[in-house]
């Protein structure tokens, strides 16, 4: 699958912008499942080549920053919620995780303490393929590796080091330092 095909459902999914990224994700299965079962286990793929390339340690940290900590399924849940706004915001985290302290979402989480996960998004394949086949889709066993390894990470909880990777998201997430 071509990545513009890729981004095509995840585009119709959110026109009009729906209320959340739930939302979001029934509109992708309800348009994935109309597709031959060969496209979305194509769909399903591109989405794991998505994980990976934003399986970023910085992207990570402001996920755990976000959300107050974030374990390895809520990085992925995190992700997925990421995908739910769509390739340039997909993109634009990527290259510079600190851009996500921008967004209206975010910054009004500094506050709110809203945490960002979309595990339904992450199950869009799956859920299309068994709407469209009436079978479960089987697990690929050549899965690529989504996200670093947690014993790789630098240490987020070390707020020098955050202030220094994410100095926007630090000011809106972190106390002042003394």
């Amino acid at each position: 699958m071509r990545t513009d095909d890729f981004w095509a459902v995840v585009d119709r999914a959110t026109a009009e912008r729906p209320a959340s990224p739930a939302d979001v994700a029934e509109r992708a299965v309800a348009d994935l499942a109309t597709h031959d079962p060969e496209e979305i286990v194509a769909w399903g793929r591109h989405l794991d080549k998505v994980l990976v390339a934003s399986g970023k340690e910085d992207l990570w940290a402001a996920a755990y920053l976000i959300n107050g900590g974030c374990t390895e399924e809520g990085f992925d849940n995190f992700r997925g919620w990421l995908v739910a706004h769509g390739r340039k915001a997909v993109a634009a985290s990527v290259q510079s995780p600190d851009v996500l302290a921008g967004m209206p979402a975010v910054r009004a989480a500094a506050e709110s303490g809203a945490v960002f996960e979309a595990e339904e998004v992450l199950t869009i394949a799956a859920r299309a393929y068994e709407q469209a086949t009436g079978k479960p889709l089987a697990a690929d066993e050549e899965r690529p590796r989504i996200r670093p390894e947690v014993n790789d990470l630098w240490d987020f909880d070390n707020e020098d080091e955050m202030r220094r990777r994410l100095p926007r998201l630090s000011e809106l997430f972190l106390e002042p330092p003394d």
